[in-house]
């Protein structure tokens, strides 16, 4: 599993345009429908878990649309993304083209964690575990902490 922190900055306050599709996602809102229709196997155990109302009350999104891209699941609330990444993720133009996906995200606030399908096949439930505790919503506190701050990955120290 891989944790990437949030970028420093951001406010707490809600944009106008927010719940409206905006120009960058013009592309990819249409393929979120099919995407949801043909989830791969890891995705959909996952989801079977992430859809359930949680002891946090997070409340996750499945194909959710982020500028031009569209994360496997996000929590709007936590401003966190999970990916769940499959054999497709393991060439050289593959994992350059996640780290832009993830730079471009990281760079508008969210955070991002990114899982594989044999961690959710063998660990379902500390892998749900895991993304929980990074899903409660940003205090305004920690919406500013420097990435520094920023807890660690699990498993990881800083």
């Amino acid at each position: 599993m891989t944790f990437l922190p949030r970028r420093c900055g951001g406010g707490g306050t809600r944009s106008v345009t927010e719940g409206v599709v905006r120009k960058d996602e013009a592309k990819s809102r249409p393929h979120v429908k099919s995407l949801r229709a043909n989830m791969t196997e890891a995705e959909v155990m996952l989801w079977s878990k992430l859809r359930l109302k949680t002891q946090n009350g997070a409340h996750f999104r499945r194909q959710h649309p982020v500028g031009p891209y569209i994360a496997d699941f996000a929590c709007t609330a936590a401003k966190l993304i999970v990916e769940v990444d499959g054999a497709t993720h393991s060439s050289d133009s593959e994992i350059a083209y996640d780290r832009k996906r993830d730079s471009y995200m990281i760079q508008r606030g969210w955070r991002v964690v990114r899982i594989s399908n044999e961690d959710v096949y063998k660990n379902l439930d500390n892998v749900c575990e895991m993304i929980l505790s990074y899903s409660h919503p940003l205090r305004p506190a920690l919406r500013s902490a420097s990435p520094s701050t920023s807890p660690a990955p699990a498993g990881e120290e800083r």
